[in-house]
């Protein structure tokens, strides 16, 4: 009496994946690893299928970042009320972008790096621009205005990041710590004042503010 064979393993096409699938591999892999880790291949691997079969749901990796920030945006960027003061809507629109960036700094990296950008966050550009206008300055100067504002926002974000993980990466003391234990009162009077506290100084989050003062400024030049 012959036995029975085991079963074969059925060879053809890897397992059918979702788009959902793809977005939330990708959002883990750059969350824990970074951007520069996220490829087609890696996301292919860590999903395990084959790079040709996400061409099926995203273009290229740019199009999977466009995908990340929608889709981090339409759940982390929620419309708040807004003050009826246009000075202040303006405060209110940068801080909300500011809360949900911070929150997520990898999503910072992409949109300085790259011409990308959220569909879902241009309200927020709206009420920027469009309360500066409201403050008497020109369509012109309000995009120049927002683009300030941007770079004020993202380069905070982008410098506690990278200090935080600086310091969880390394407790020893900086450079910059080792320069100011031994600075001279007699060139550099006003840093030395200082020097034993801009640890802590420069540690306190100062950003509402620094924009308060950056919004007062433009629309005091405009």
């Amino acid at each position: 009496m012959s036995q029975l064979s085991a079963p074969r393993k059925a060879i053809g096409r890897p397992p059918r994946i979702s788009r959902e699938e793809v977005i939330e591999k990708a959002r883990r892999l750059v969350t824990e690893e970074g951007v520069d880790r996220l490829t087609m291949r890696r996301l292919a691997k860590e999903i395990g299928s084959t790079p040709m079969a996400l061409y099926h749901h995203v273009r290229d990796k740019e199009e999977l970042l466009v995908l990340l920030l929608d889709d981090y945006t339409a759940r982390a960027l929620h419309r708040p009320e807004l003050p009826a003061h246009p000075r202040e809507r303006v405060v209110a629109s940068a801080a909300a972008i500011h809360e949900v960036l911070a929150a997520c700094p990898w999503i910072v990296e992409v949109l300085t790096a790259d011409d990308l950008m959220s569909a879902s966050a241009l309200w927020f550009v709206e009420q920027i621009v469009d309360g500066l206008v409201e403050c008497g300055l020109t369509p012109e100067q309000a995009v120049h205005g927002y683009r300030a504002i941007w770079y004020y926002t993202a380069g905070e974000i982008t410098v506690r990041t990278t200090a935080a993980r600086r310091r969880a990466d390394d407790d020893r003391a900086t450079y910059r710590e080792r320069v100011f234990a031994d600075l001279d009162p007699g060139e550099l009077p006003r840093l030395a004042q200082v020097a034993d506290r801009w640890p802590s100084l420069t540690a306190q989050d100062t950003y509402l503010a620094g924009l308060r003062a950056l919004v007062n400024g433009l629309v005091a030049a405009g």
